[in-house]
């Protein structure tokens, strides 16, 4: 699709093209620009570059993006690189490859990465934020007990930089290779009258699917369940409001070496000793998909995962409590695990209270998940196989629907 900006729908990208775009009537022009940009229109009168919208570069991010997208595609992918809409196929008449689903429900869901991009974009670091992007959606969309299936992404920008914008949308495809689902669509809307020279935005959308009788309910839970924790990688993709204000106001250096580092450990580039500030507050969200779906698949009768919670704005606290019954509270121990040391040192440096860590970051727990106590053990032995850091951190209880840690 062209229109204002450039699509990659069906595994293309292409940026979006209208007159929305352009600067209207009385916005500020220096005059130097103005008179220059008449010489060069020339005969040939006013073009969309000149008025904004460049559509030779969106083209360019259409070809560069190719190969990213195709390398998340699988047999059920359907359709040509530039066509209008994605498709995707739920099952299939092949024995080999069929998922036979009973009664399959369709889950979706929509994020974006909120102020981390700010960062992104004065760092000019572009792909990590494409890969928080997928993980903000599939790690909501696997709560409800759903595969992920495909994902599309939708990014405004003020200029189409090939480069730049490639590689965020290869952080995206990134993303979605780690969760298993394809990058089917997407949009890239190029809009300076919006968005101010350098600055971008991204958000997502997922689709998976569940079984209707394997999908989650929070009247499973009972008193007894246990509580299992898995690490977050960092920070996620919540909070940088508050994250941004501490570095600006305490004047942080983002390219210090901090001795509260040394032992941090970041996934997105190779560092020589404790990496950057900024390293460490770029860390990708972790995406919880293919592990939670493979245990998931291990217990196909019985159901010994009853609920669980992506862990977001709004804490363990304002997370975990809604997978939750209005008859049972989660309580939490918050000794039995490590708070990652970027928490600490930004609460030390922005003189944030212990409560409010709580209620607005992961503080080091970015899913959790609800097991029946008899299953405790092979689950734990389970996630840890497929590489998480998992460990008990609390109990289910009579109560309200609260969290009390």
């Amino acid at each position: 699709m062209i229109d204002d900006h450039a699509t990659h729908a069906s595994s293309s990208s292409a940026p979006s093209r209208d007159d929305a775009d352009a600067p209207m009537p009385g916005d500020a022009m220096d005059e130097s620009k103005h008179d220059s940009a008449t010489v060069a229109r020339g005969a040939s009168g006013l073009t969309y570059a000149e008025a904004g919208v460049d559509i030779d570069a969106g083209d360019e991010v259409v070809d560069l993006i190719k190969p990213m997208l195709r390398r998340t595609h699988g047999p059920r992918v359907l359709g040509r690189h530039g066509a209008f809409a994605g498709m995707f196929r739920l099952d299939f008449n092949e024995k080999l490859f069929k998922r036979n689903y009973r009664e399959p429900v369709l889950v979706a869901c929509t994020d974006g990465v909120g102020t981390k991009v700010l960062l992104a974009a004065e760092q000019g670091i572009y792909h990590t934020v494409g890969i928080d992007c997928v993980a903000m959606n599939v790690n909501d969309l696997i709560v409800q007990g759903a595969e992920p299936l495909f994902f599309l992404d939708y990014l405004g920008l003020s200029r189409v930089k090939p480069a730049e914008t490639a590689s965020i949308i290869d952080g995206v495809a990134r993303g979605c290779e780690i969760a298993g689902c394809a990058l089917i669509g997407g949009e890239c809307a190029e809009m300076p009258a919006i968005y101010k020279p350098g600055d971008f935005d991204i958000a997502g959308f997922a689709v998976g699917v569940v079984e209707l009788d394997r999908a989650m309910d929070s009247t499973r839970v009972r008193k007894g369940d246990v509580v299992i924790g898995l690490a977050s990688s960092g920070i996620h993709s919540n909070g940088y409001s508050l994250v941004r204000r501490i570095v600006k106001d305490a004047r942080l250096d983002l390219n210090a070496r901090e001795p509260e580092f040394a032992m941090t450990r970041v996934s997105w580039r190779d560092t020589d000793g404790p990496p950057r500030l900024i390293d460490v507050l770029l860390e990708p969200t972790r995406i919880y998909a293919k592990p939670i779906v493979k245990l998931l698949n291990t217990y196909k009768r019985k159901k010994v995962v009853s609920g669980m919670a992506h862990i977001t704005g709004g804490g363990l606290p304002g997370n975990l409590c809604r997978a939750l019954g209005d008859d049972t509270d989660a309580v939490l121990d918050r000794t039995a695990w490590e708070v990652p040391p970027v928490l600490r040192y930004l609460q030390k440096h922005g003189g944030v209270a212990e409560d409010e860590m709580w209620r607005v970051f992961n503080m080091g727990v970015g899913y959790t998940l609800i097991v029946r106590p008899n299953f405790v053990e092979g689950v734990l032995k389970k996630l840890r196989k497929y590489g998480e850091t998992a460990f008990v951190c609390g109990t289910i209880e009579k109560g309200t629907g609260q969290v009390r840690i």
